[in-house]
C-alpha cells in the first residue's frame, strides 16, 4: 500500500466495520487490503460495500457469480487495475472452477474459454467501460438472443461502472493485492480427511 494512504489497523476501525471484516477473514483466512484501505473513511466504506453487495450478490439476476467476476476482471484489466484484476480474478477462478480463466479474460476475453453468451456480455461491458457515450439500441439488441433481459443488462452496466470507480481509486491510492490472491483457485484445495 502507499505511504500516503496506509491500511487501517483492524483494532482502529468502527465496530460494525470490524465485525464484517472479521467475517471475511474467517472465511478467506486473511483480510483483503481493500477492506482496510476504505476503512479510513467509515461512511464511504459502508456505502461502497453496500453498493458492492447489492450488485455482486443480487439473487434475482440471470448473471452467475462467475459472470459478474468476468465483468470485473475484464474491465479492470482494461483500466489497468492490478488490485481488482488479481483479487477478482481469484474469485473468478474459484466460482468457475477453471484455473486459467482469469488470465485469459484479463489478457484477451475474446480468446478465452467462455461461451458466446459470456462473450456478448463482455463485449457490452467493455463498451460501457470505454465508450458508454456510444451505447445505442443495437448494443442492447445483441444481448437479448443470449437470454439477457433489461434488468440483467442494467446489472452489466452497473457492475462495470461501479468497478470503473473502484479501479480509479485503487490505482490512484496505490492499493496492492494481498499475496494470497495470486494462488487462489489455481491449485485444487487439499481435501479434508474423512473421519
Amino acid at each position: 500500500m502507499s505511504k500516503r494512504y496506509p491500511l487501517m489497523e483492524l483494532q482502529d476501525v468502527p465496530a460494525d466495520i470490524k465485525e464484517r471484516i472479521v467475517l471475511i477473514q474467517e472465511k478467506s483466512g486473511f483480510v483483503p487490503n481493500v477492506f482496510l484501505a476504505f476503512a479510513r473513511r467509515p461512511a464511504e466504506w459502508r456505502a461502497f460495500f453496500a453498493y458492492h453487495d447489492a450488485l455482486m450478490e443480487r439473487a434475482d439476476s440471470s448473471l452467475s457469480k462467475g459472470e459478474r467476476e468476468m465483468i470485473v476482471t475484464a474491465t479492470s484489466a482494461a483500466n489497468h487495475c492490478l488490485y481488482c484484476v488479481v483479487a477478482h480474478g481469484a474469485l473468478l477462478r474459484i466460482y468457475e472452477k477453471k484455473p486459467r480463466i482469469a488470465d485469459q479474460i484479463a489478457i484477451n476475453y475474446r480468446k478465452a474459454s467462455i461461451d458466446p453468451r459470456q462473450k456478448a456480455m463482455l463485449d457490452f461491458a467493455m463498451k460501457v467501460s470505454s465508450q458508454s457515450h456510444a451505447i445505442e439500441e443495437a448494443d442492447f439488441e445483441r444481448l437479448y438472443p443470449h437470454g439477457f433481459d433489461d434488468e440483467d443488462i442494467w446489472d452489466i452496466i452497473s457492475i462495470t461502472a461501479f468497478f470503473g470507480m473502484s479501479n480509479r481509486i485503487a490505482n490512484a491510492a496505490g492499493f496492492t493485492p494481498n499475496p494470497e490472491f495470486y494462488l487462489m483457485g489455481r491449485m485444487p484445495r487439499p481435501q479434508k480427511p474423512i473421519e
